[in-house]
């Protein structure tokens, strides 16, 4: 499997200064300390972070349902990144993943199911076993 790449680089001090990052080909981005801690506009790393979980638990999800005879019609899932002071450093502490799936033949008790195993095991969720709370809230269109 290909190495995935990133890069990012900072100019200047943290309050006033600003960087700037790309992933792959064709994500760029820029972000300040008010995009990350204040709300400001522009980008952060907690939305990269988001990003990369909600895009590996749809694909793990995804293909869990095509390898049991359900091929999805579509998987869409929404992370929210929750970063919060913890002993006086900024910590990632939370992970909200919600998903709706338009699946036709599967039940809503069994999306579920595969839901959970989707979010046990994909790989970016495997590496962020770190953080504290990671929730899921699994549904099927229309239901």
């Amino acid at each position: 499997m290909p190495v995935s790449k990133a890069h990012a680089t900072w100019y200047g001090d943290i309050p006033s200064g600003a960087g700037d990052f790309t992933a792959g080909d064709s994500i760029t981005g820029g972000v300040t300390y008010k995009s990350r801690f204040e709300g400001g506009p522009g980008s952060n790393p907690e939305q990269l972070i988001g990003a990369a979980h909600a895009t590996c638990f749809s694909m793990a999800l995804a293909g869990a349902l095509a390898d049991a005879g359900f091929p999805a019609e579509s998987i869409e899932t929404t992370a929210s990144v929750t970063l919060r002071p913890v002993d006086g450093v900024p910590t990632i502490t939370k992970i909200e993943l919600v998903t709706e799936g338009e699946v036709p033949g599967v039940g809503a008790d069994q999306f579920r199911e595969f839901a959970d195993s989707a979010k046990a095991n994909c790989p970016v969720g495997r590496a962020l076993s770190g953080v504290p709370e990671v929730t899921l809230r699994a549904t099927l269109a229309g239901g």
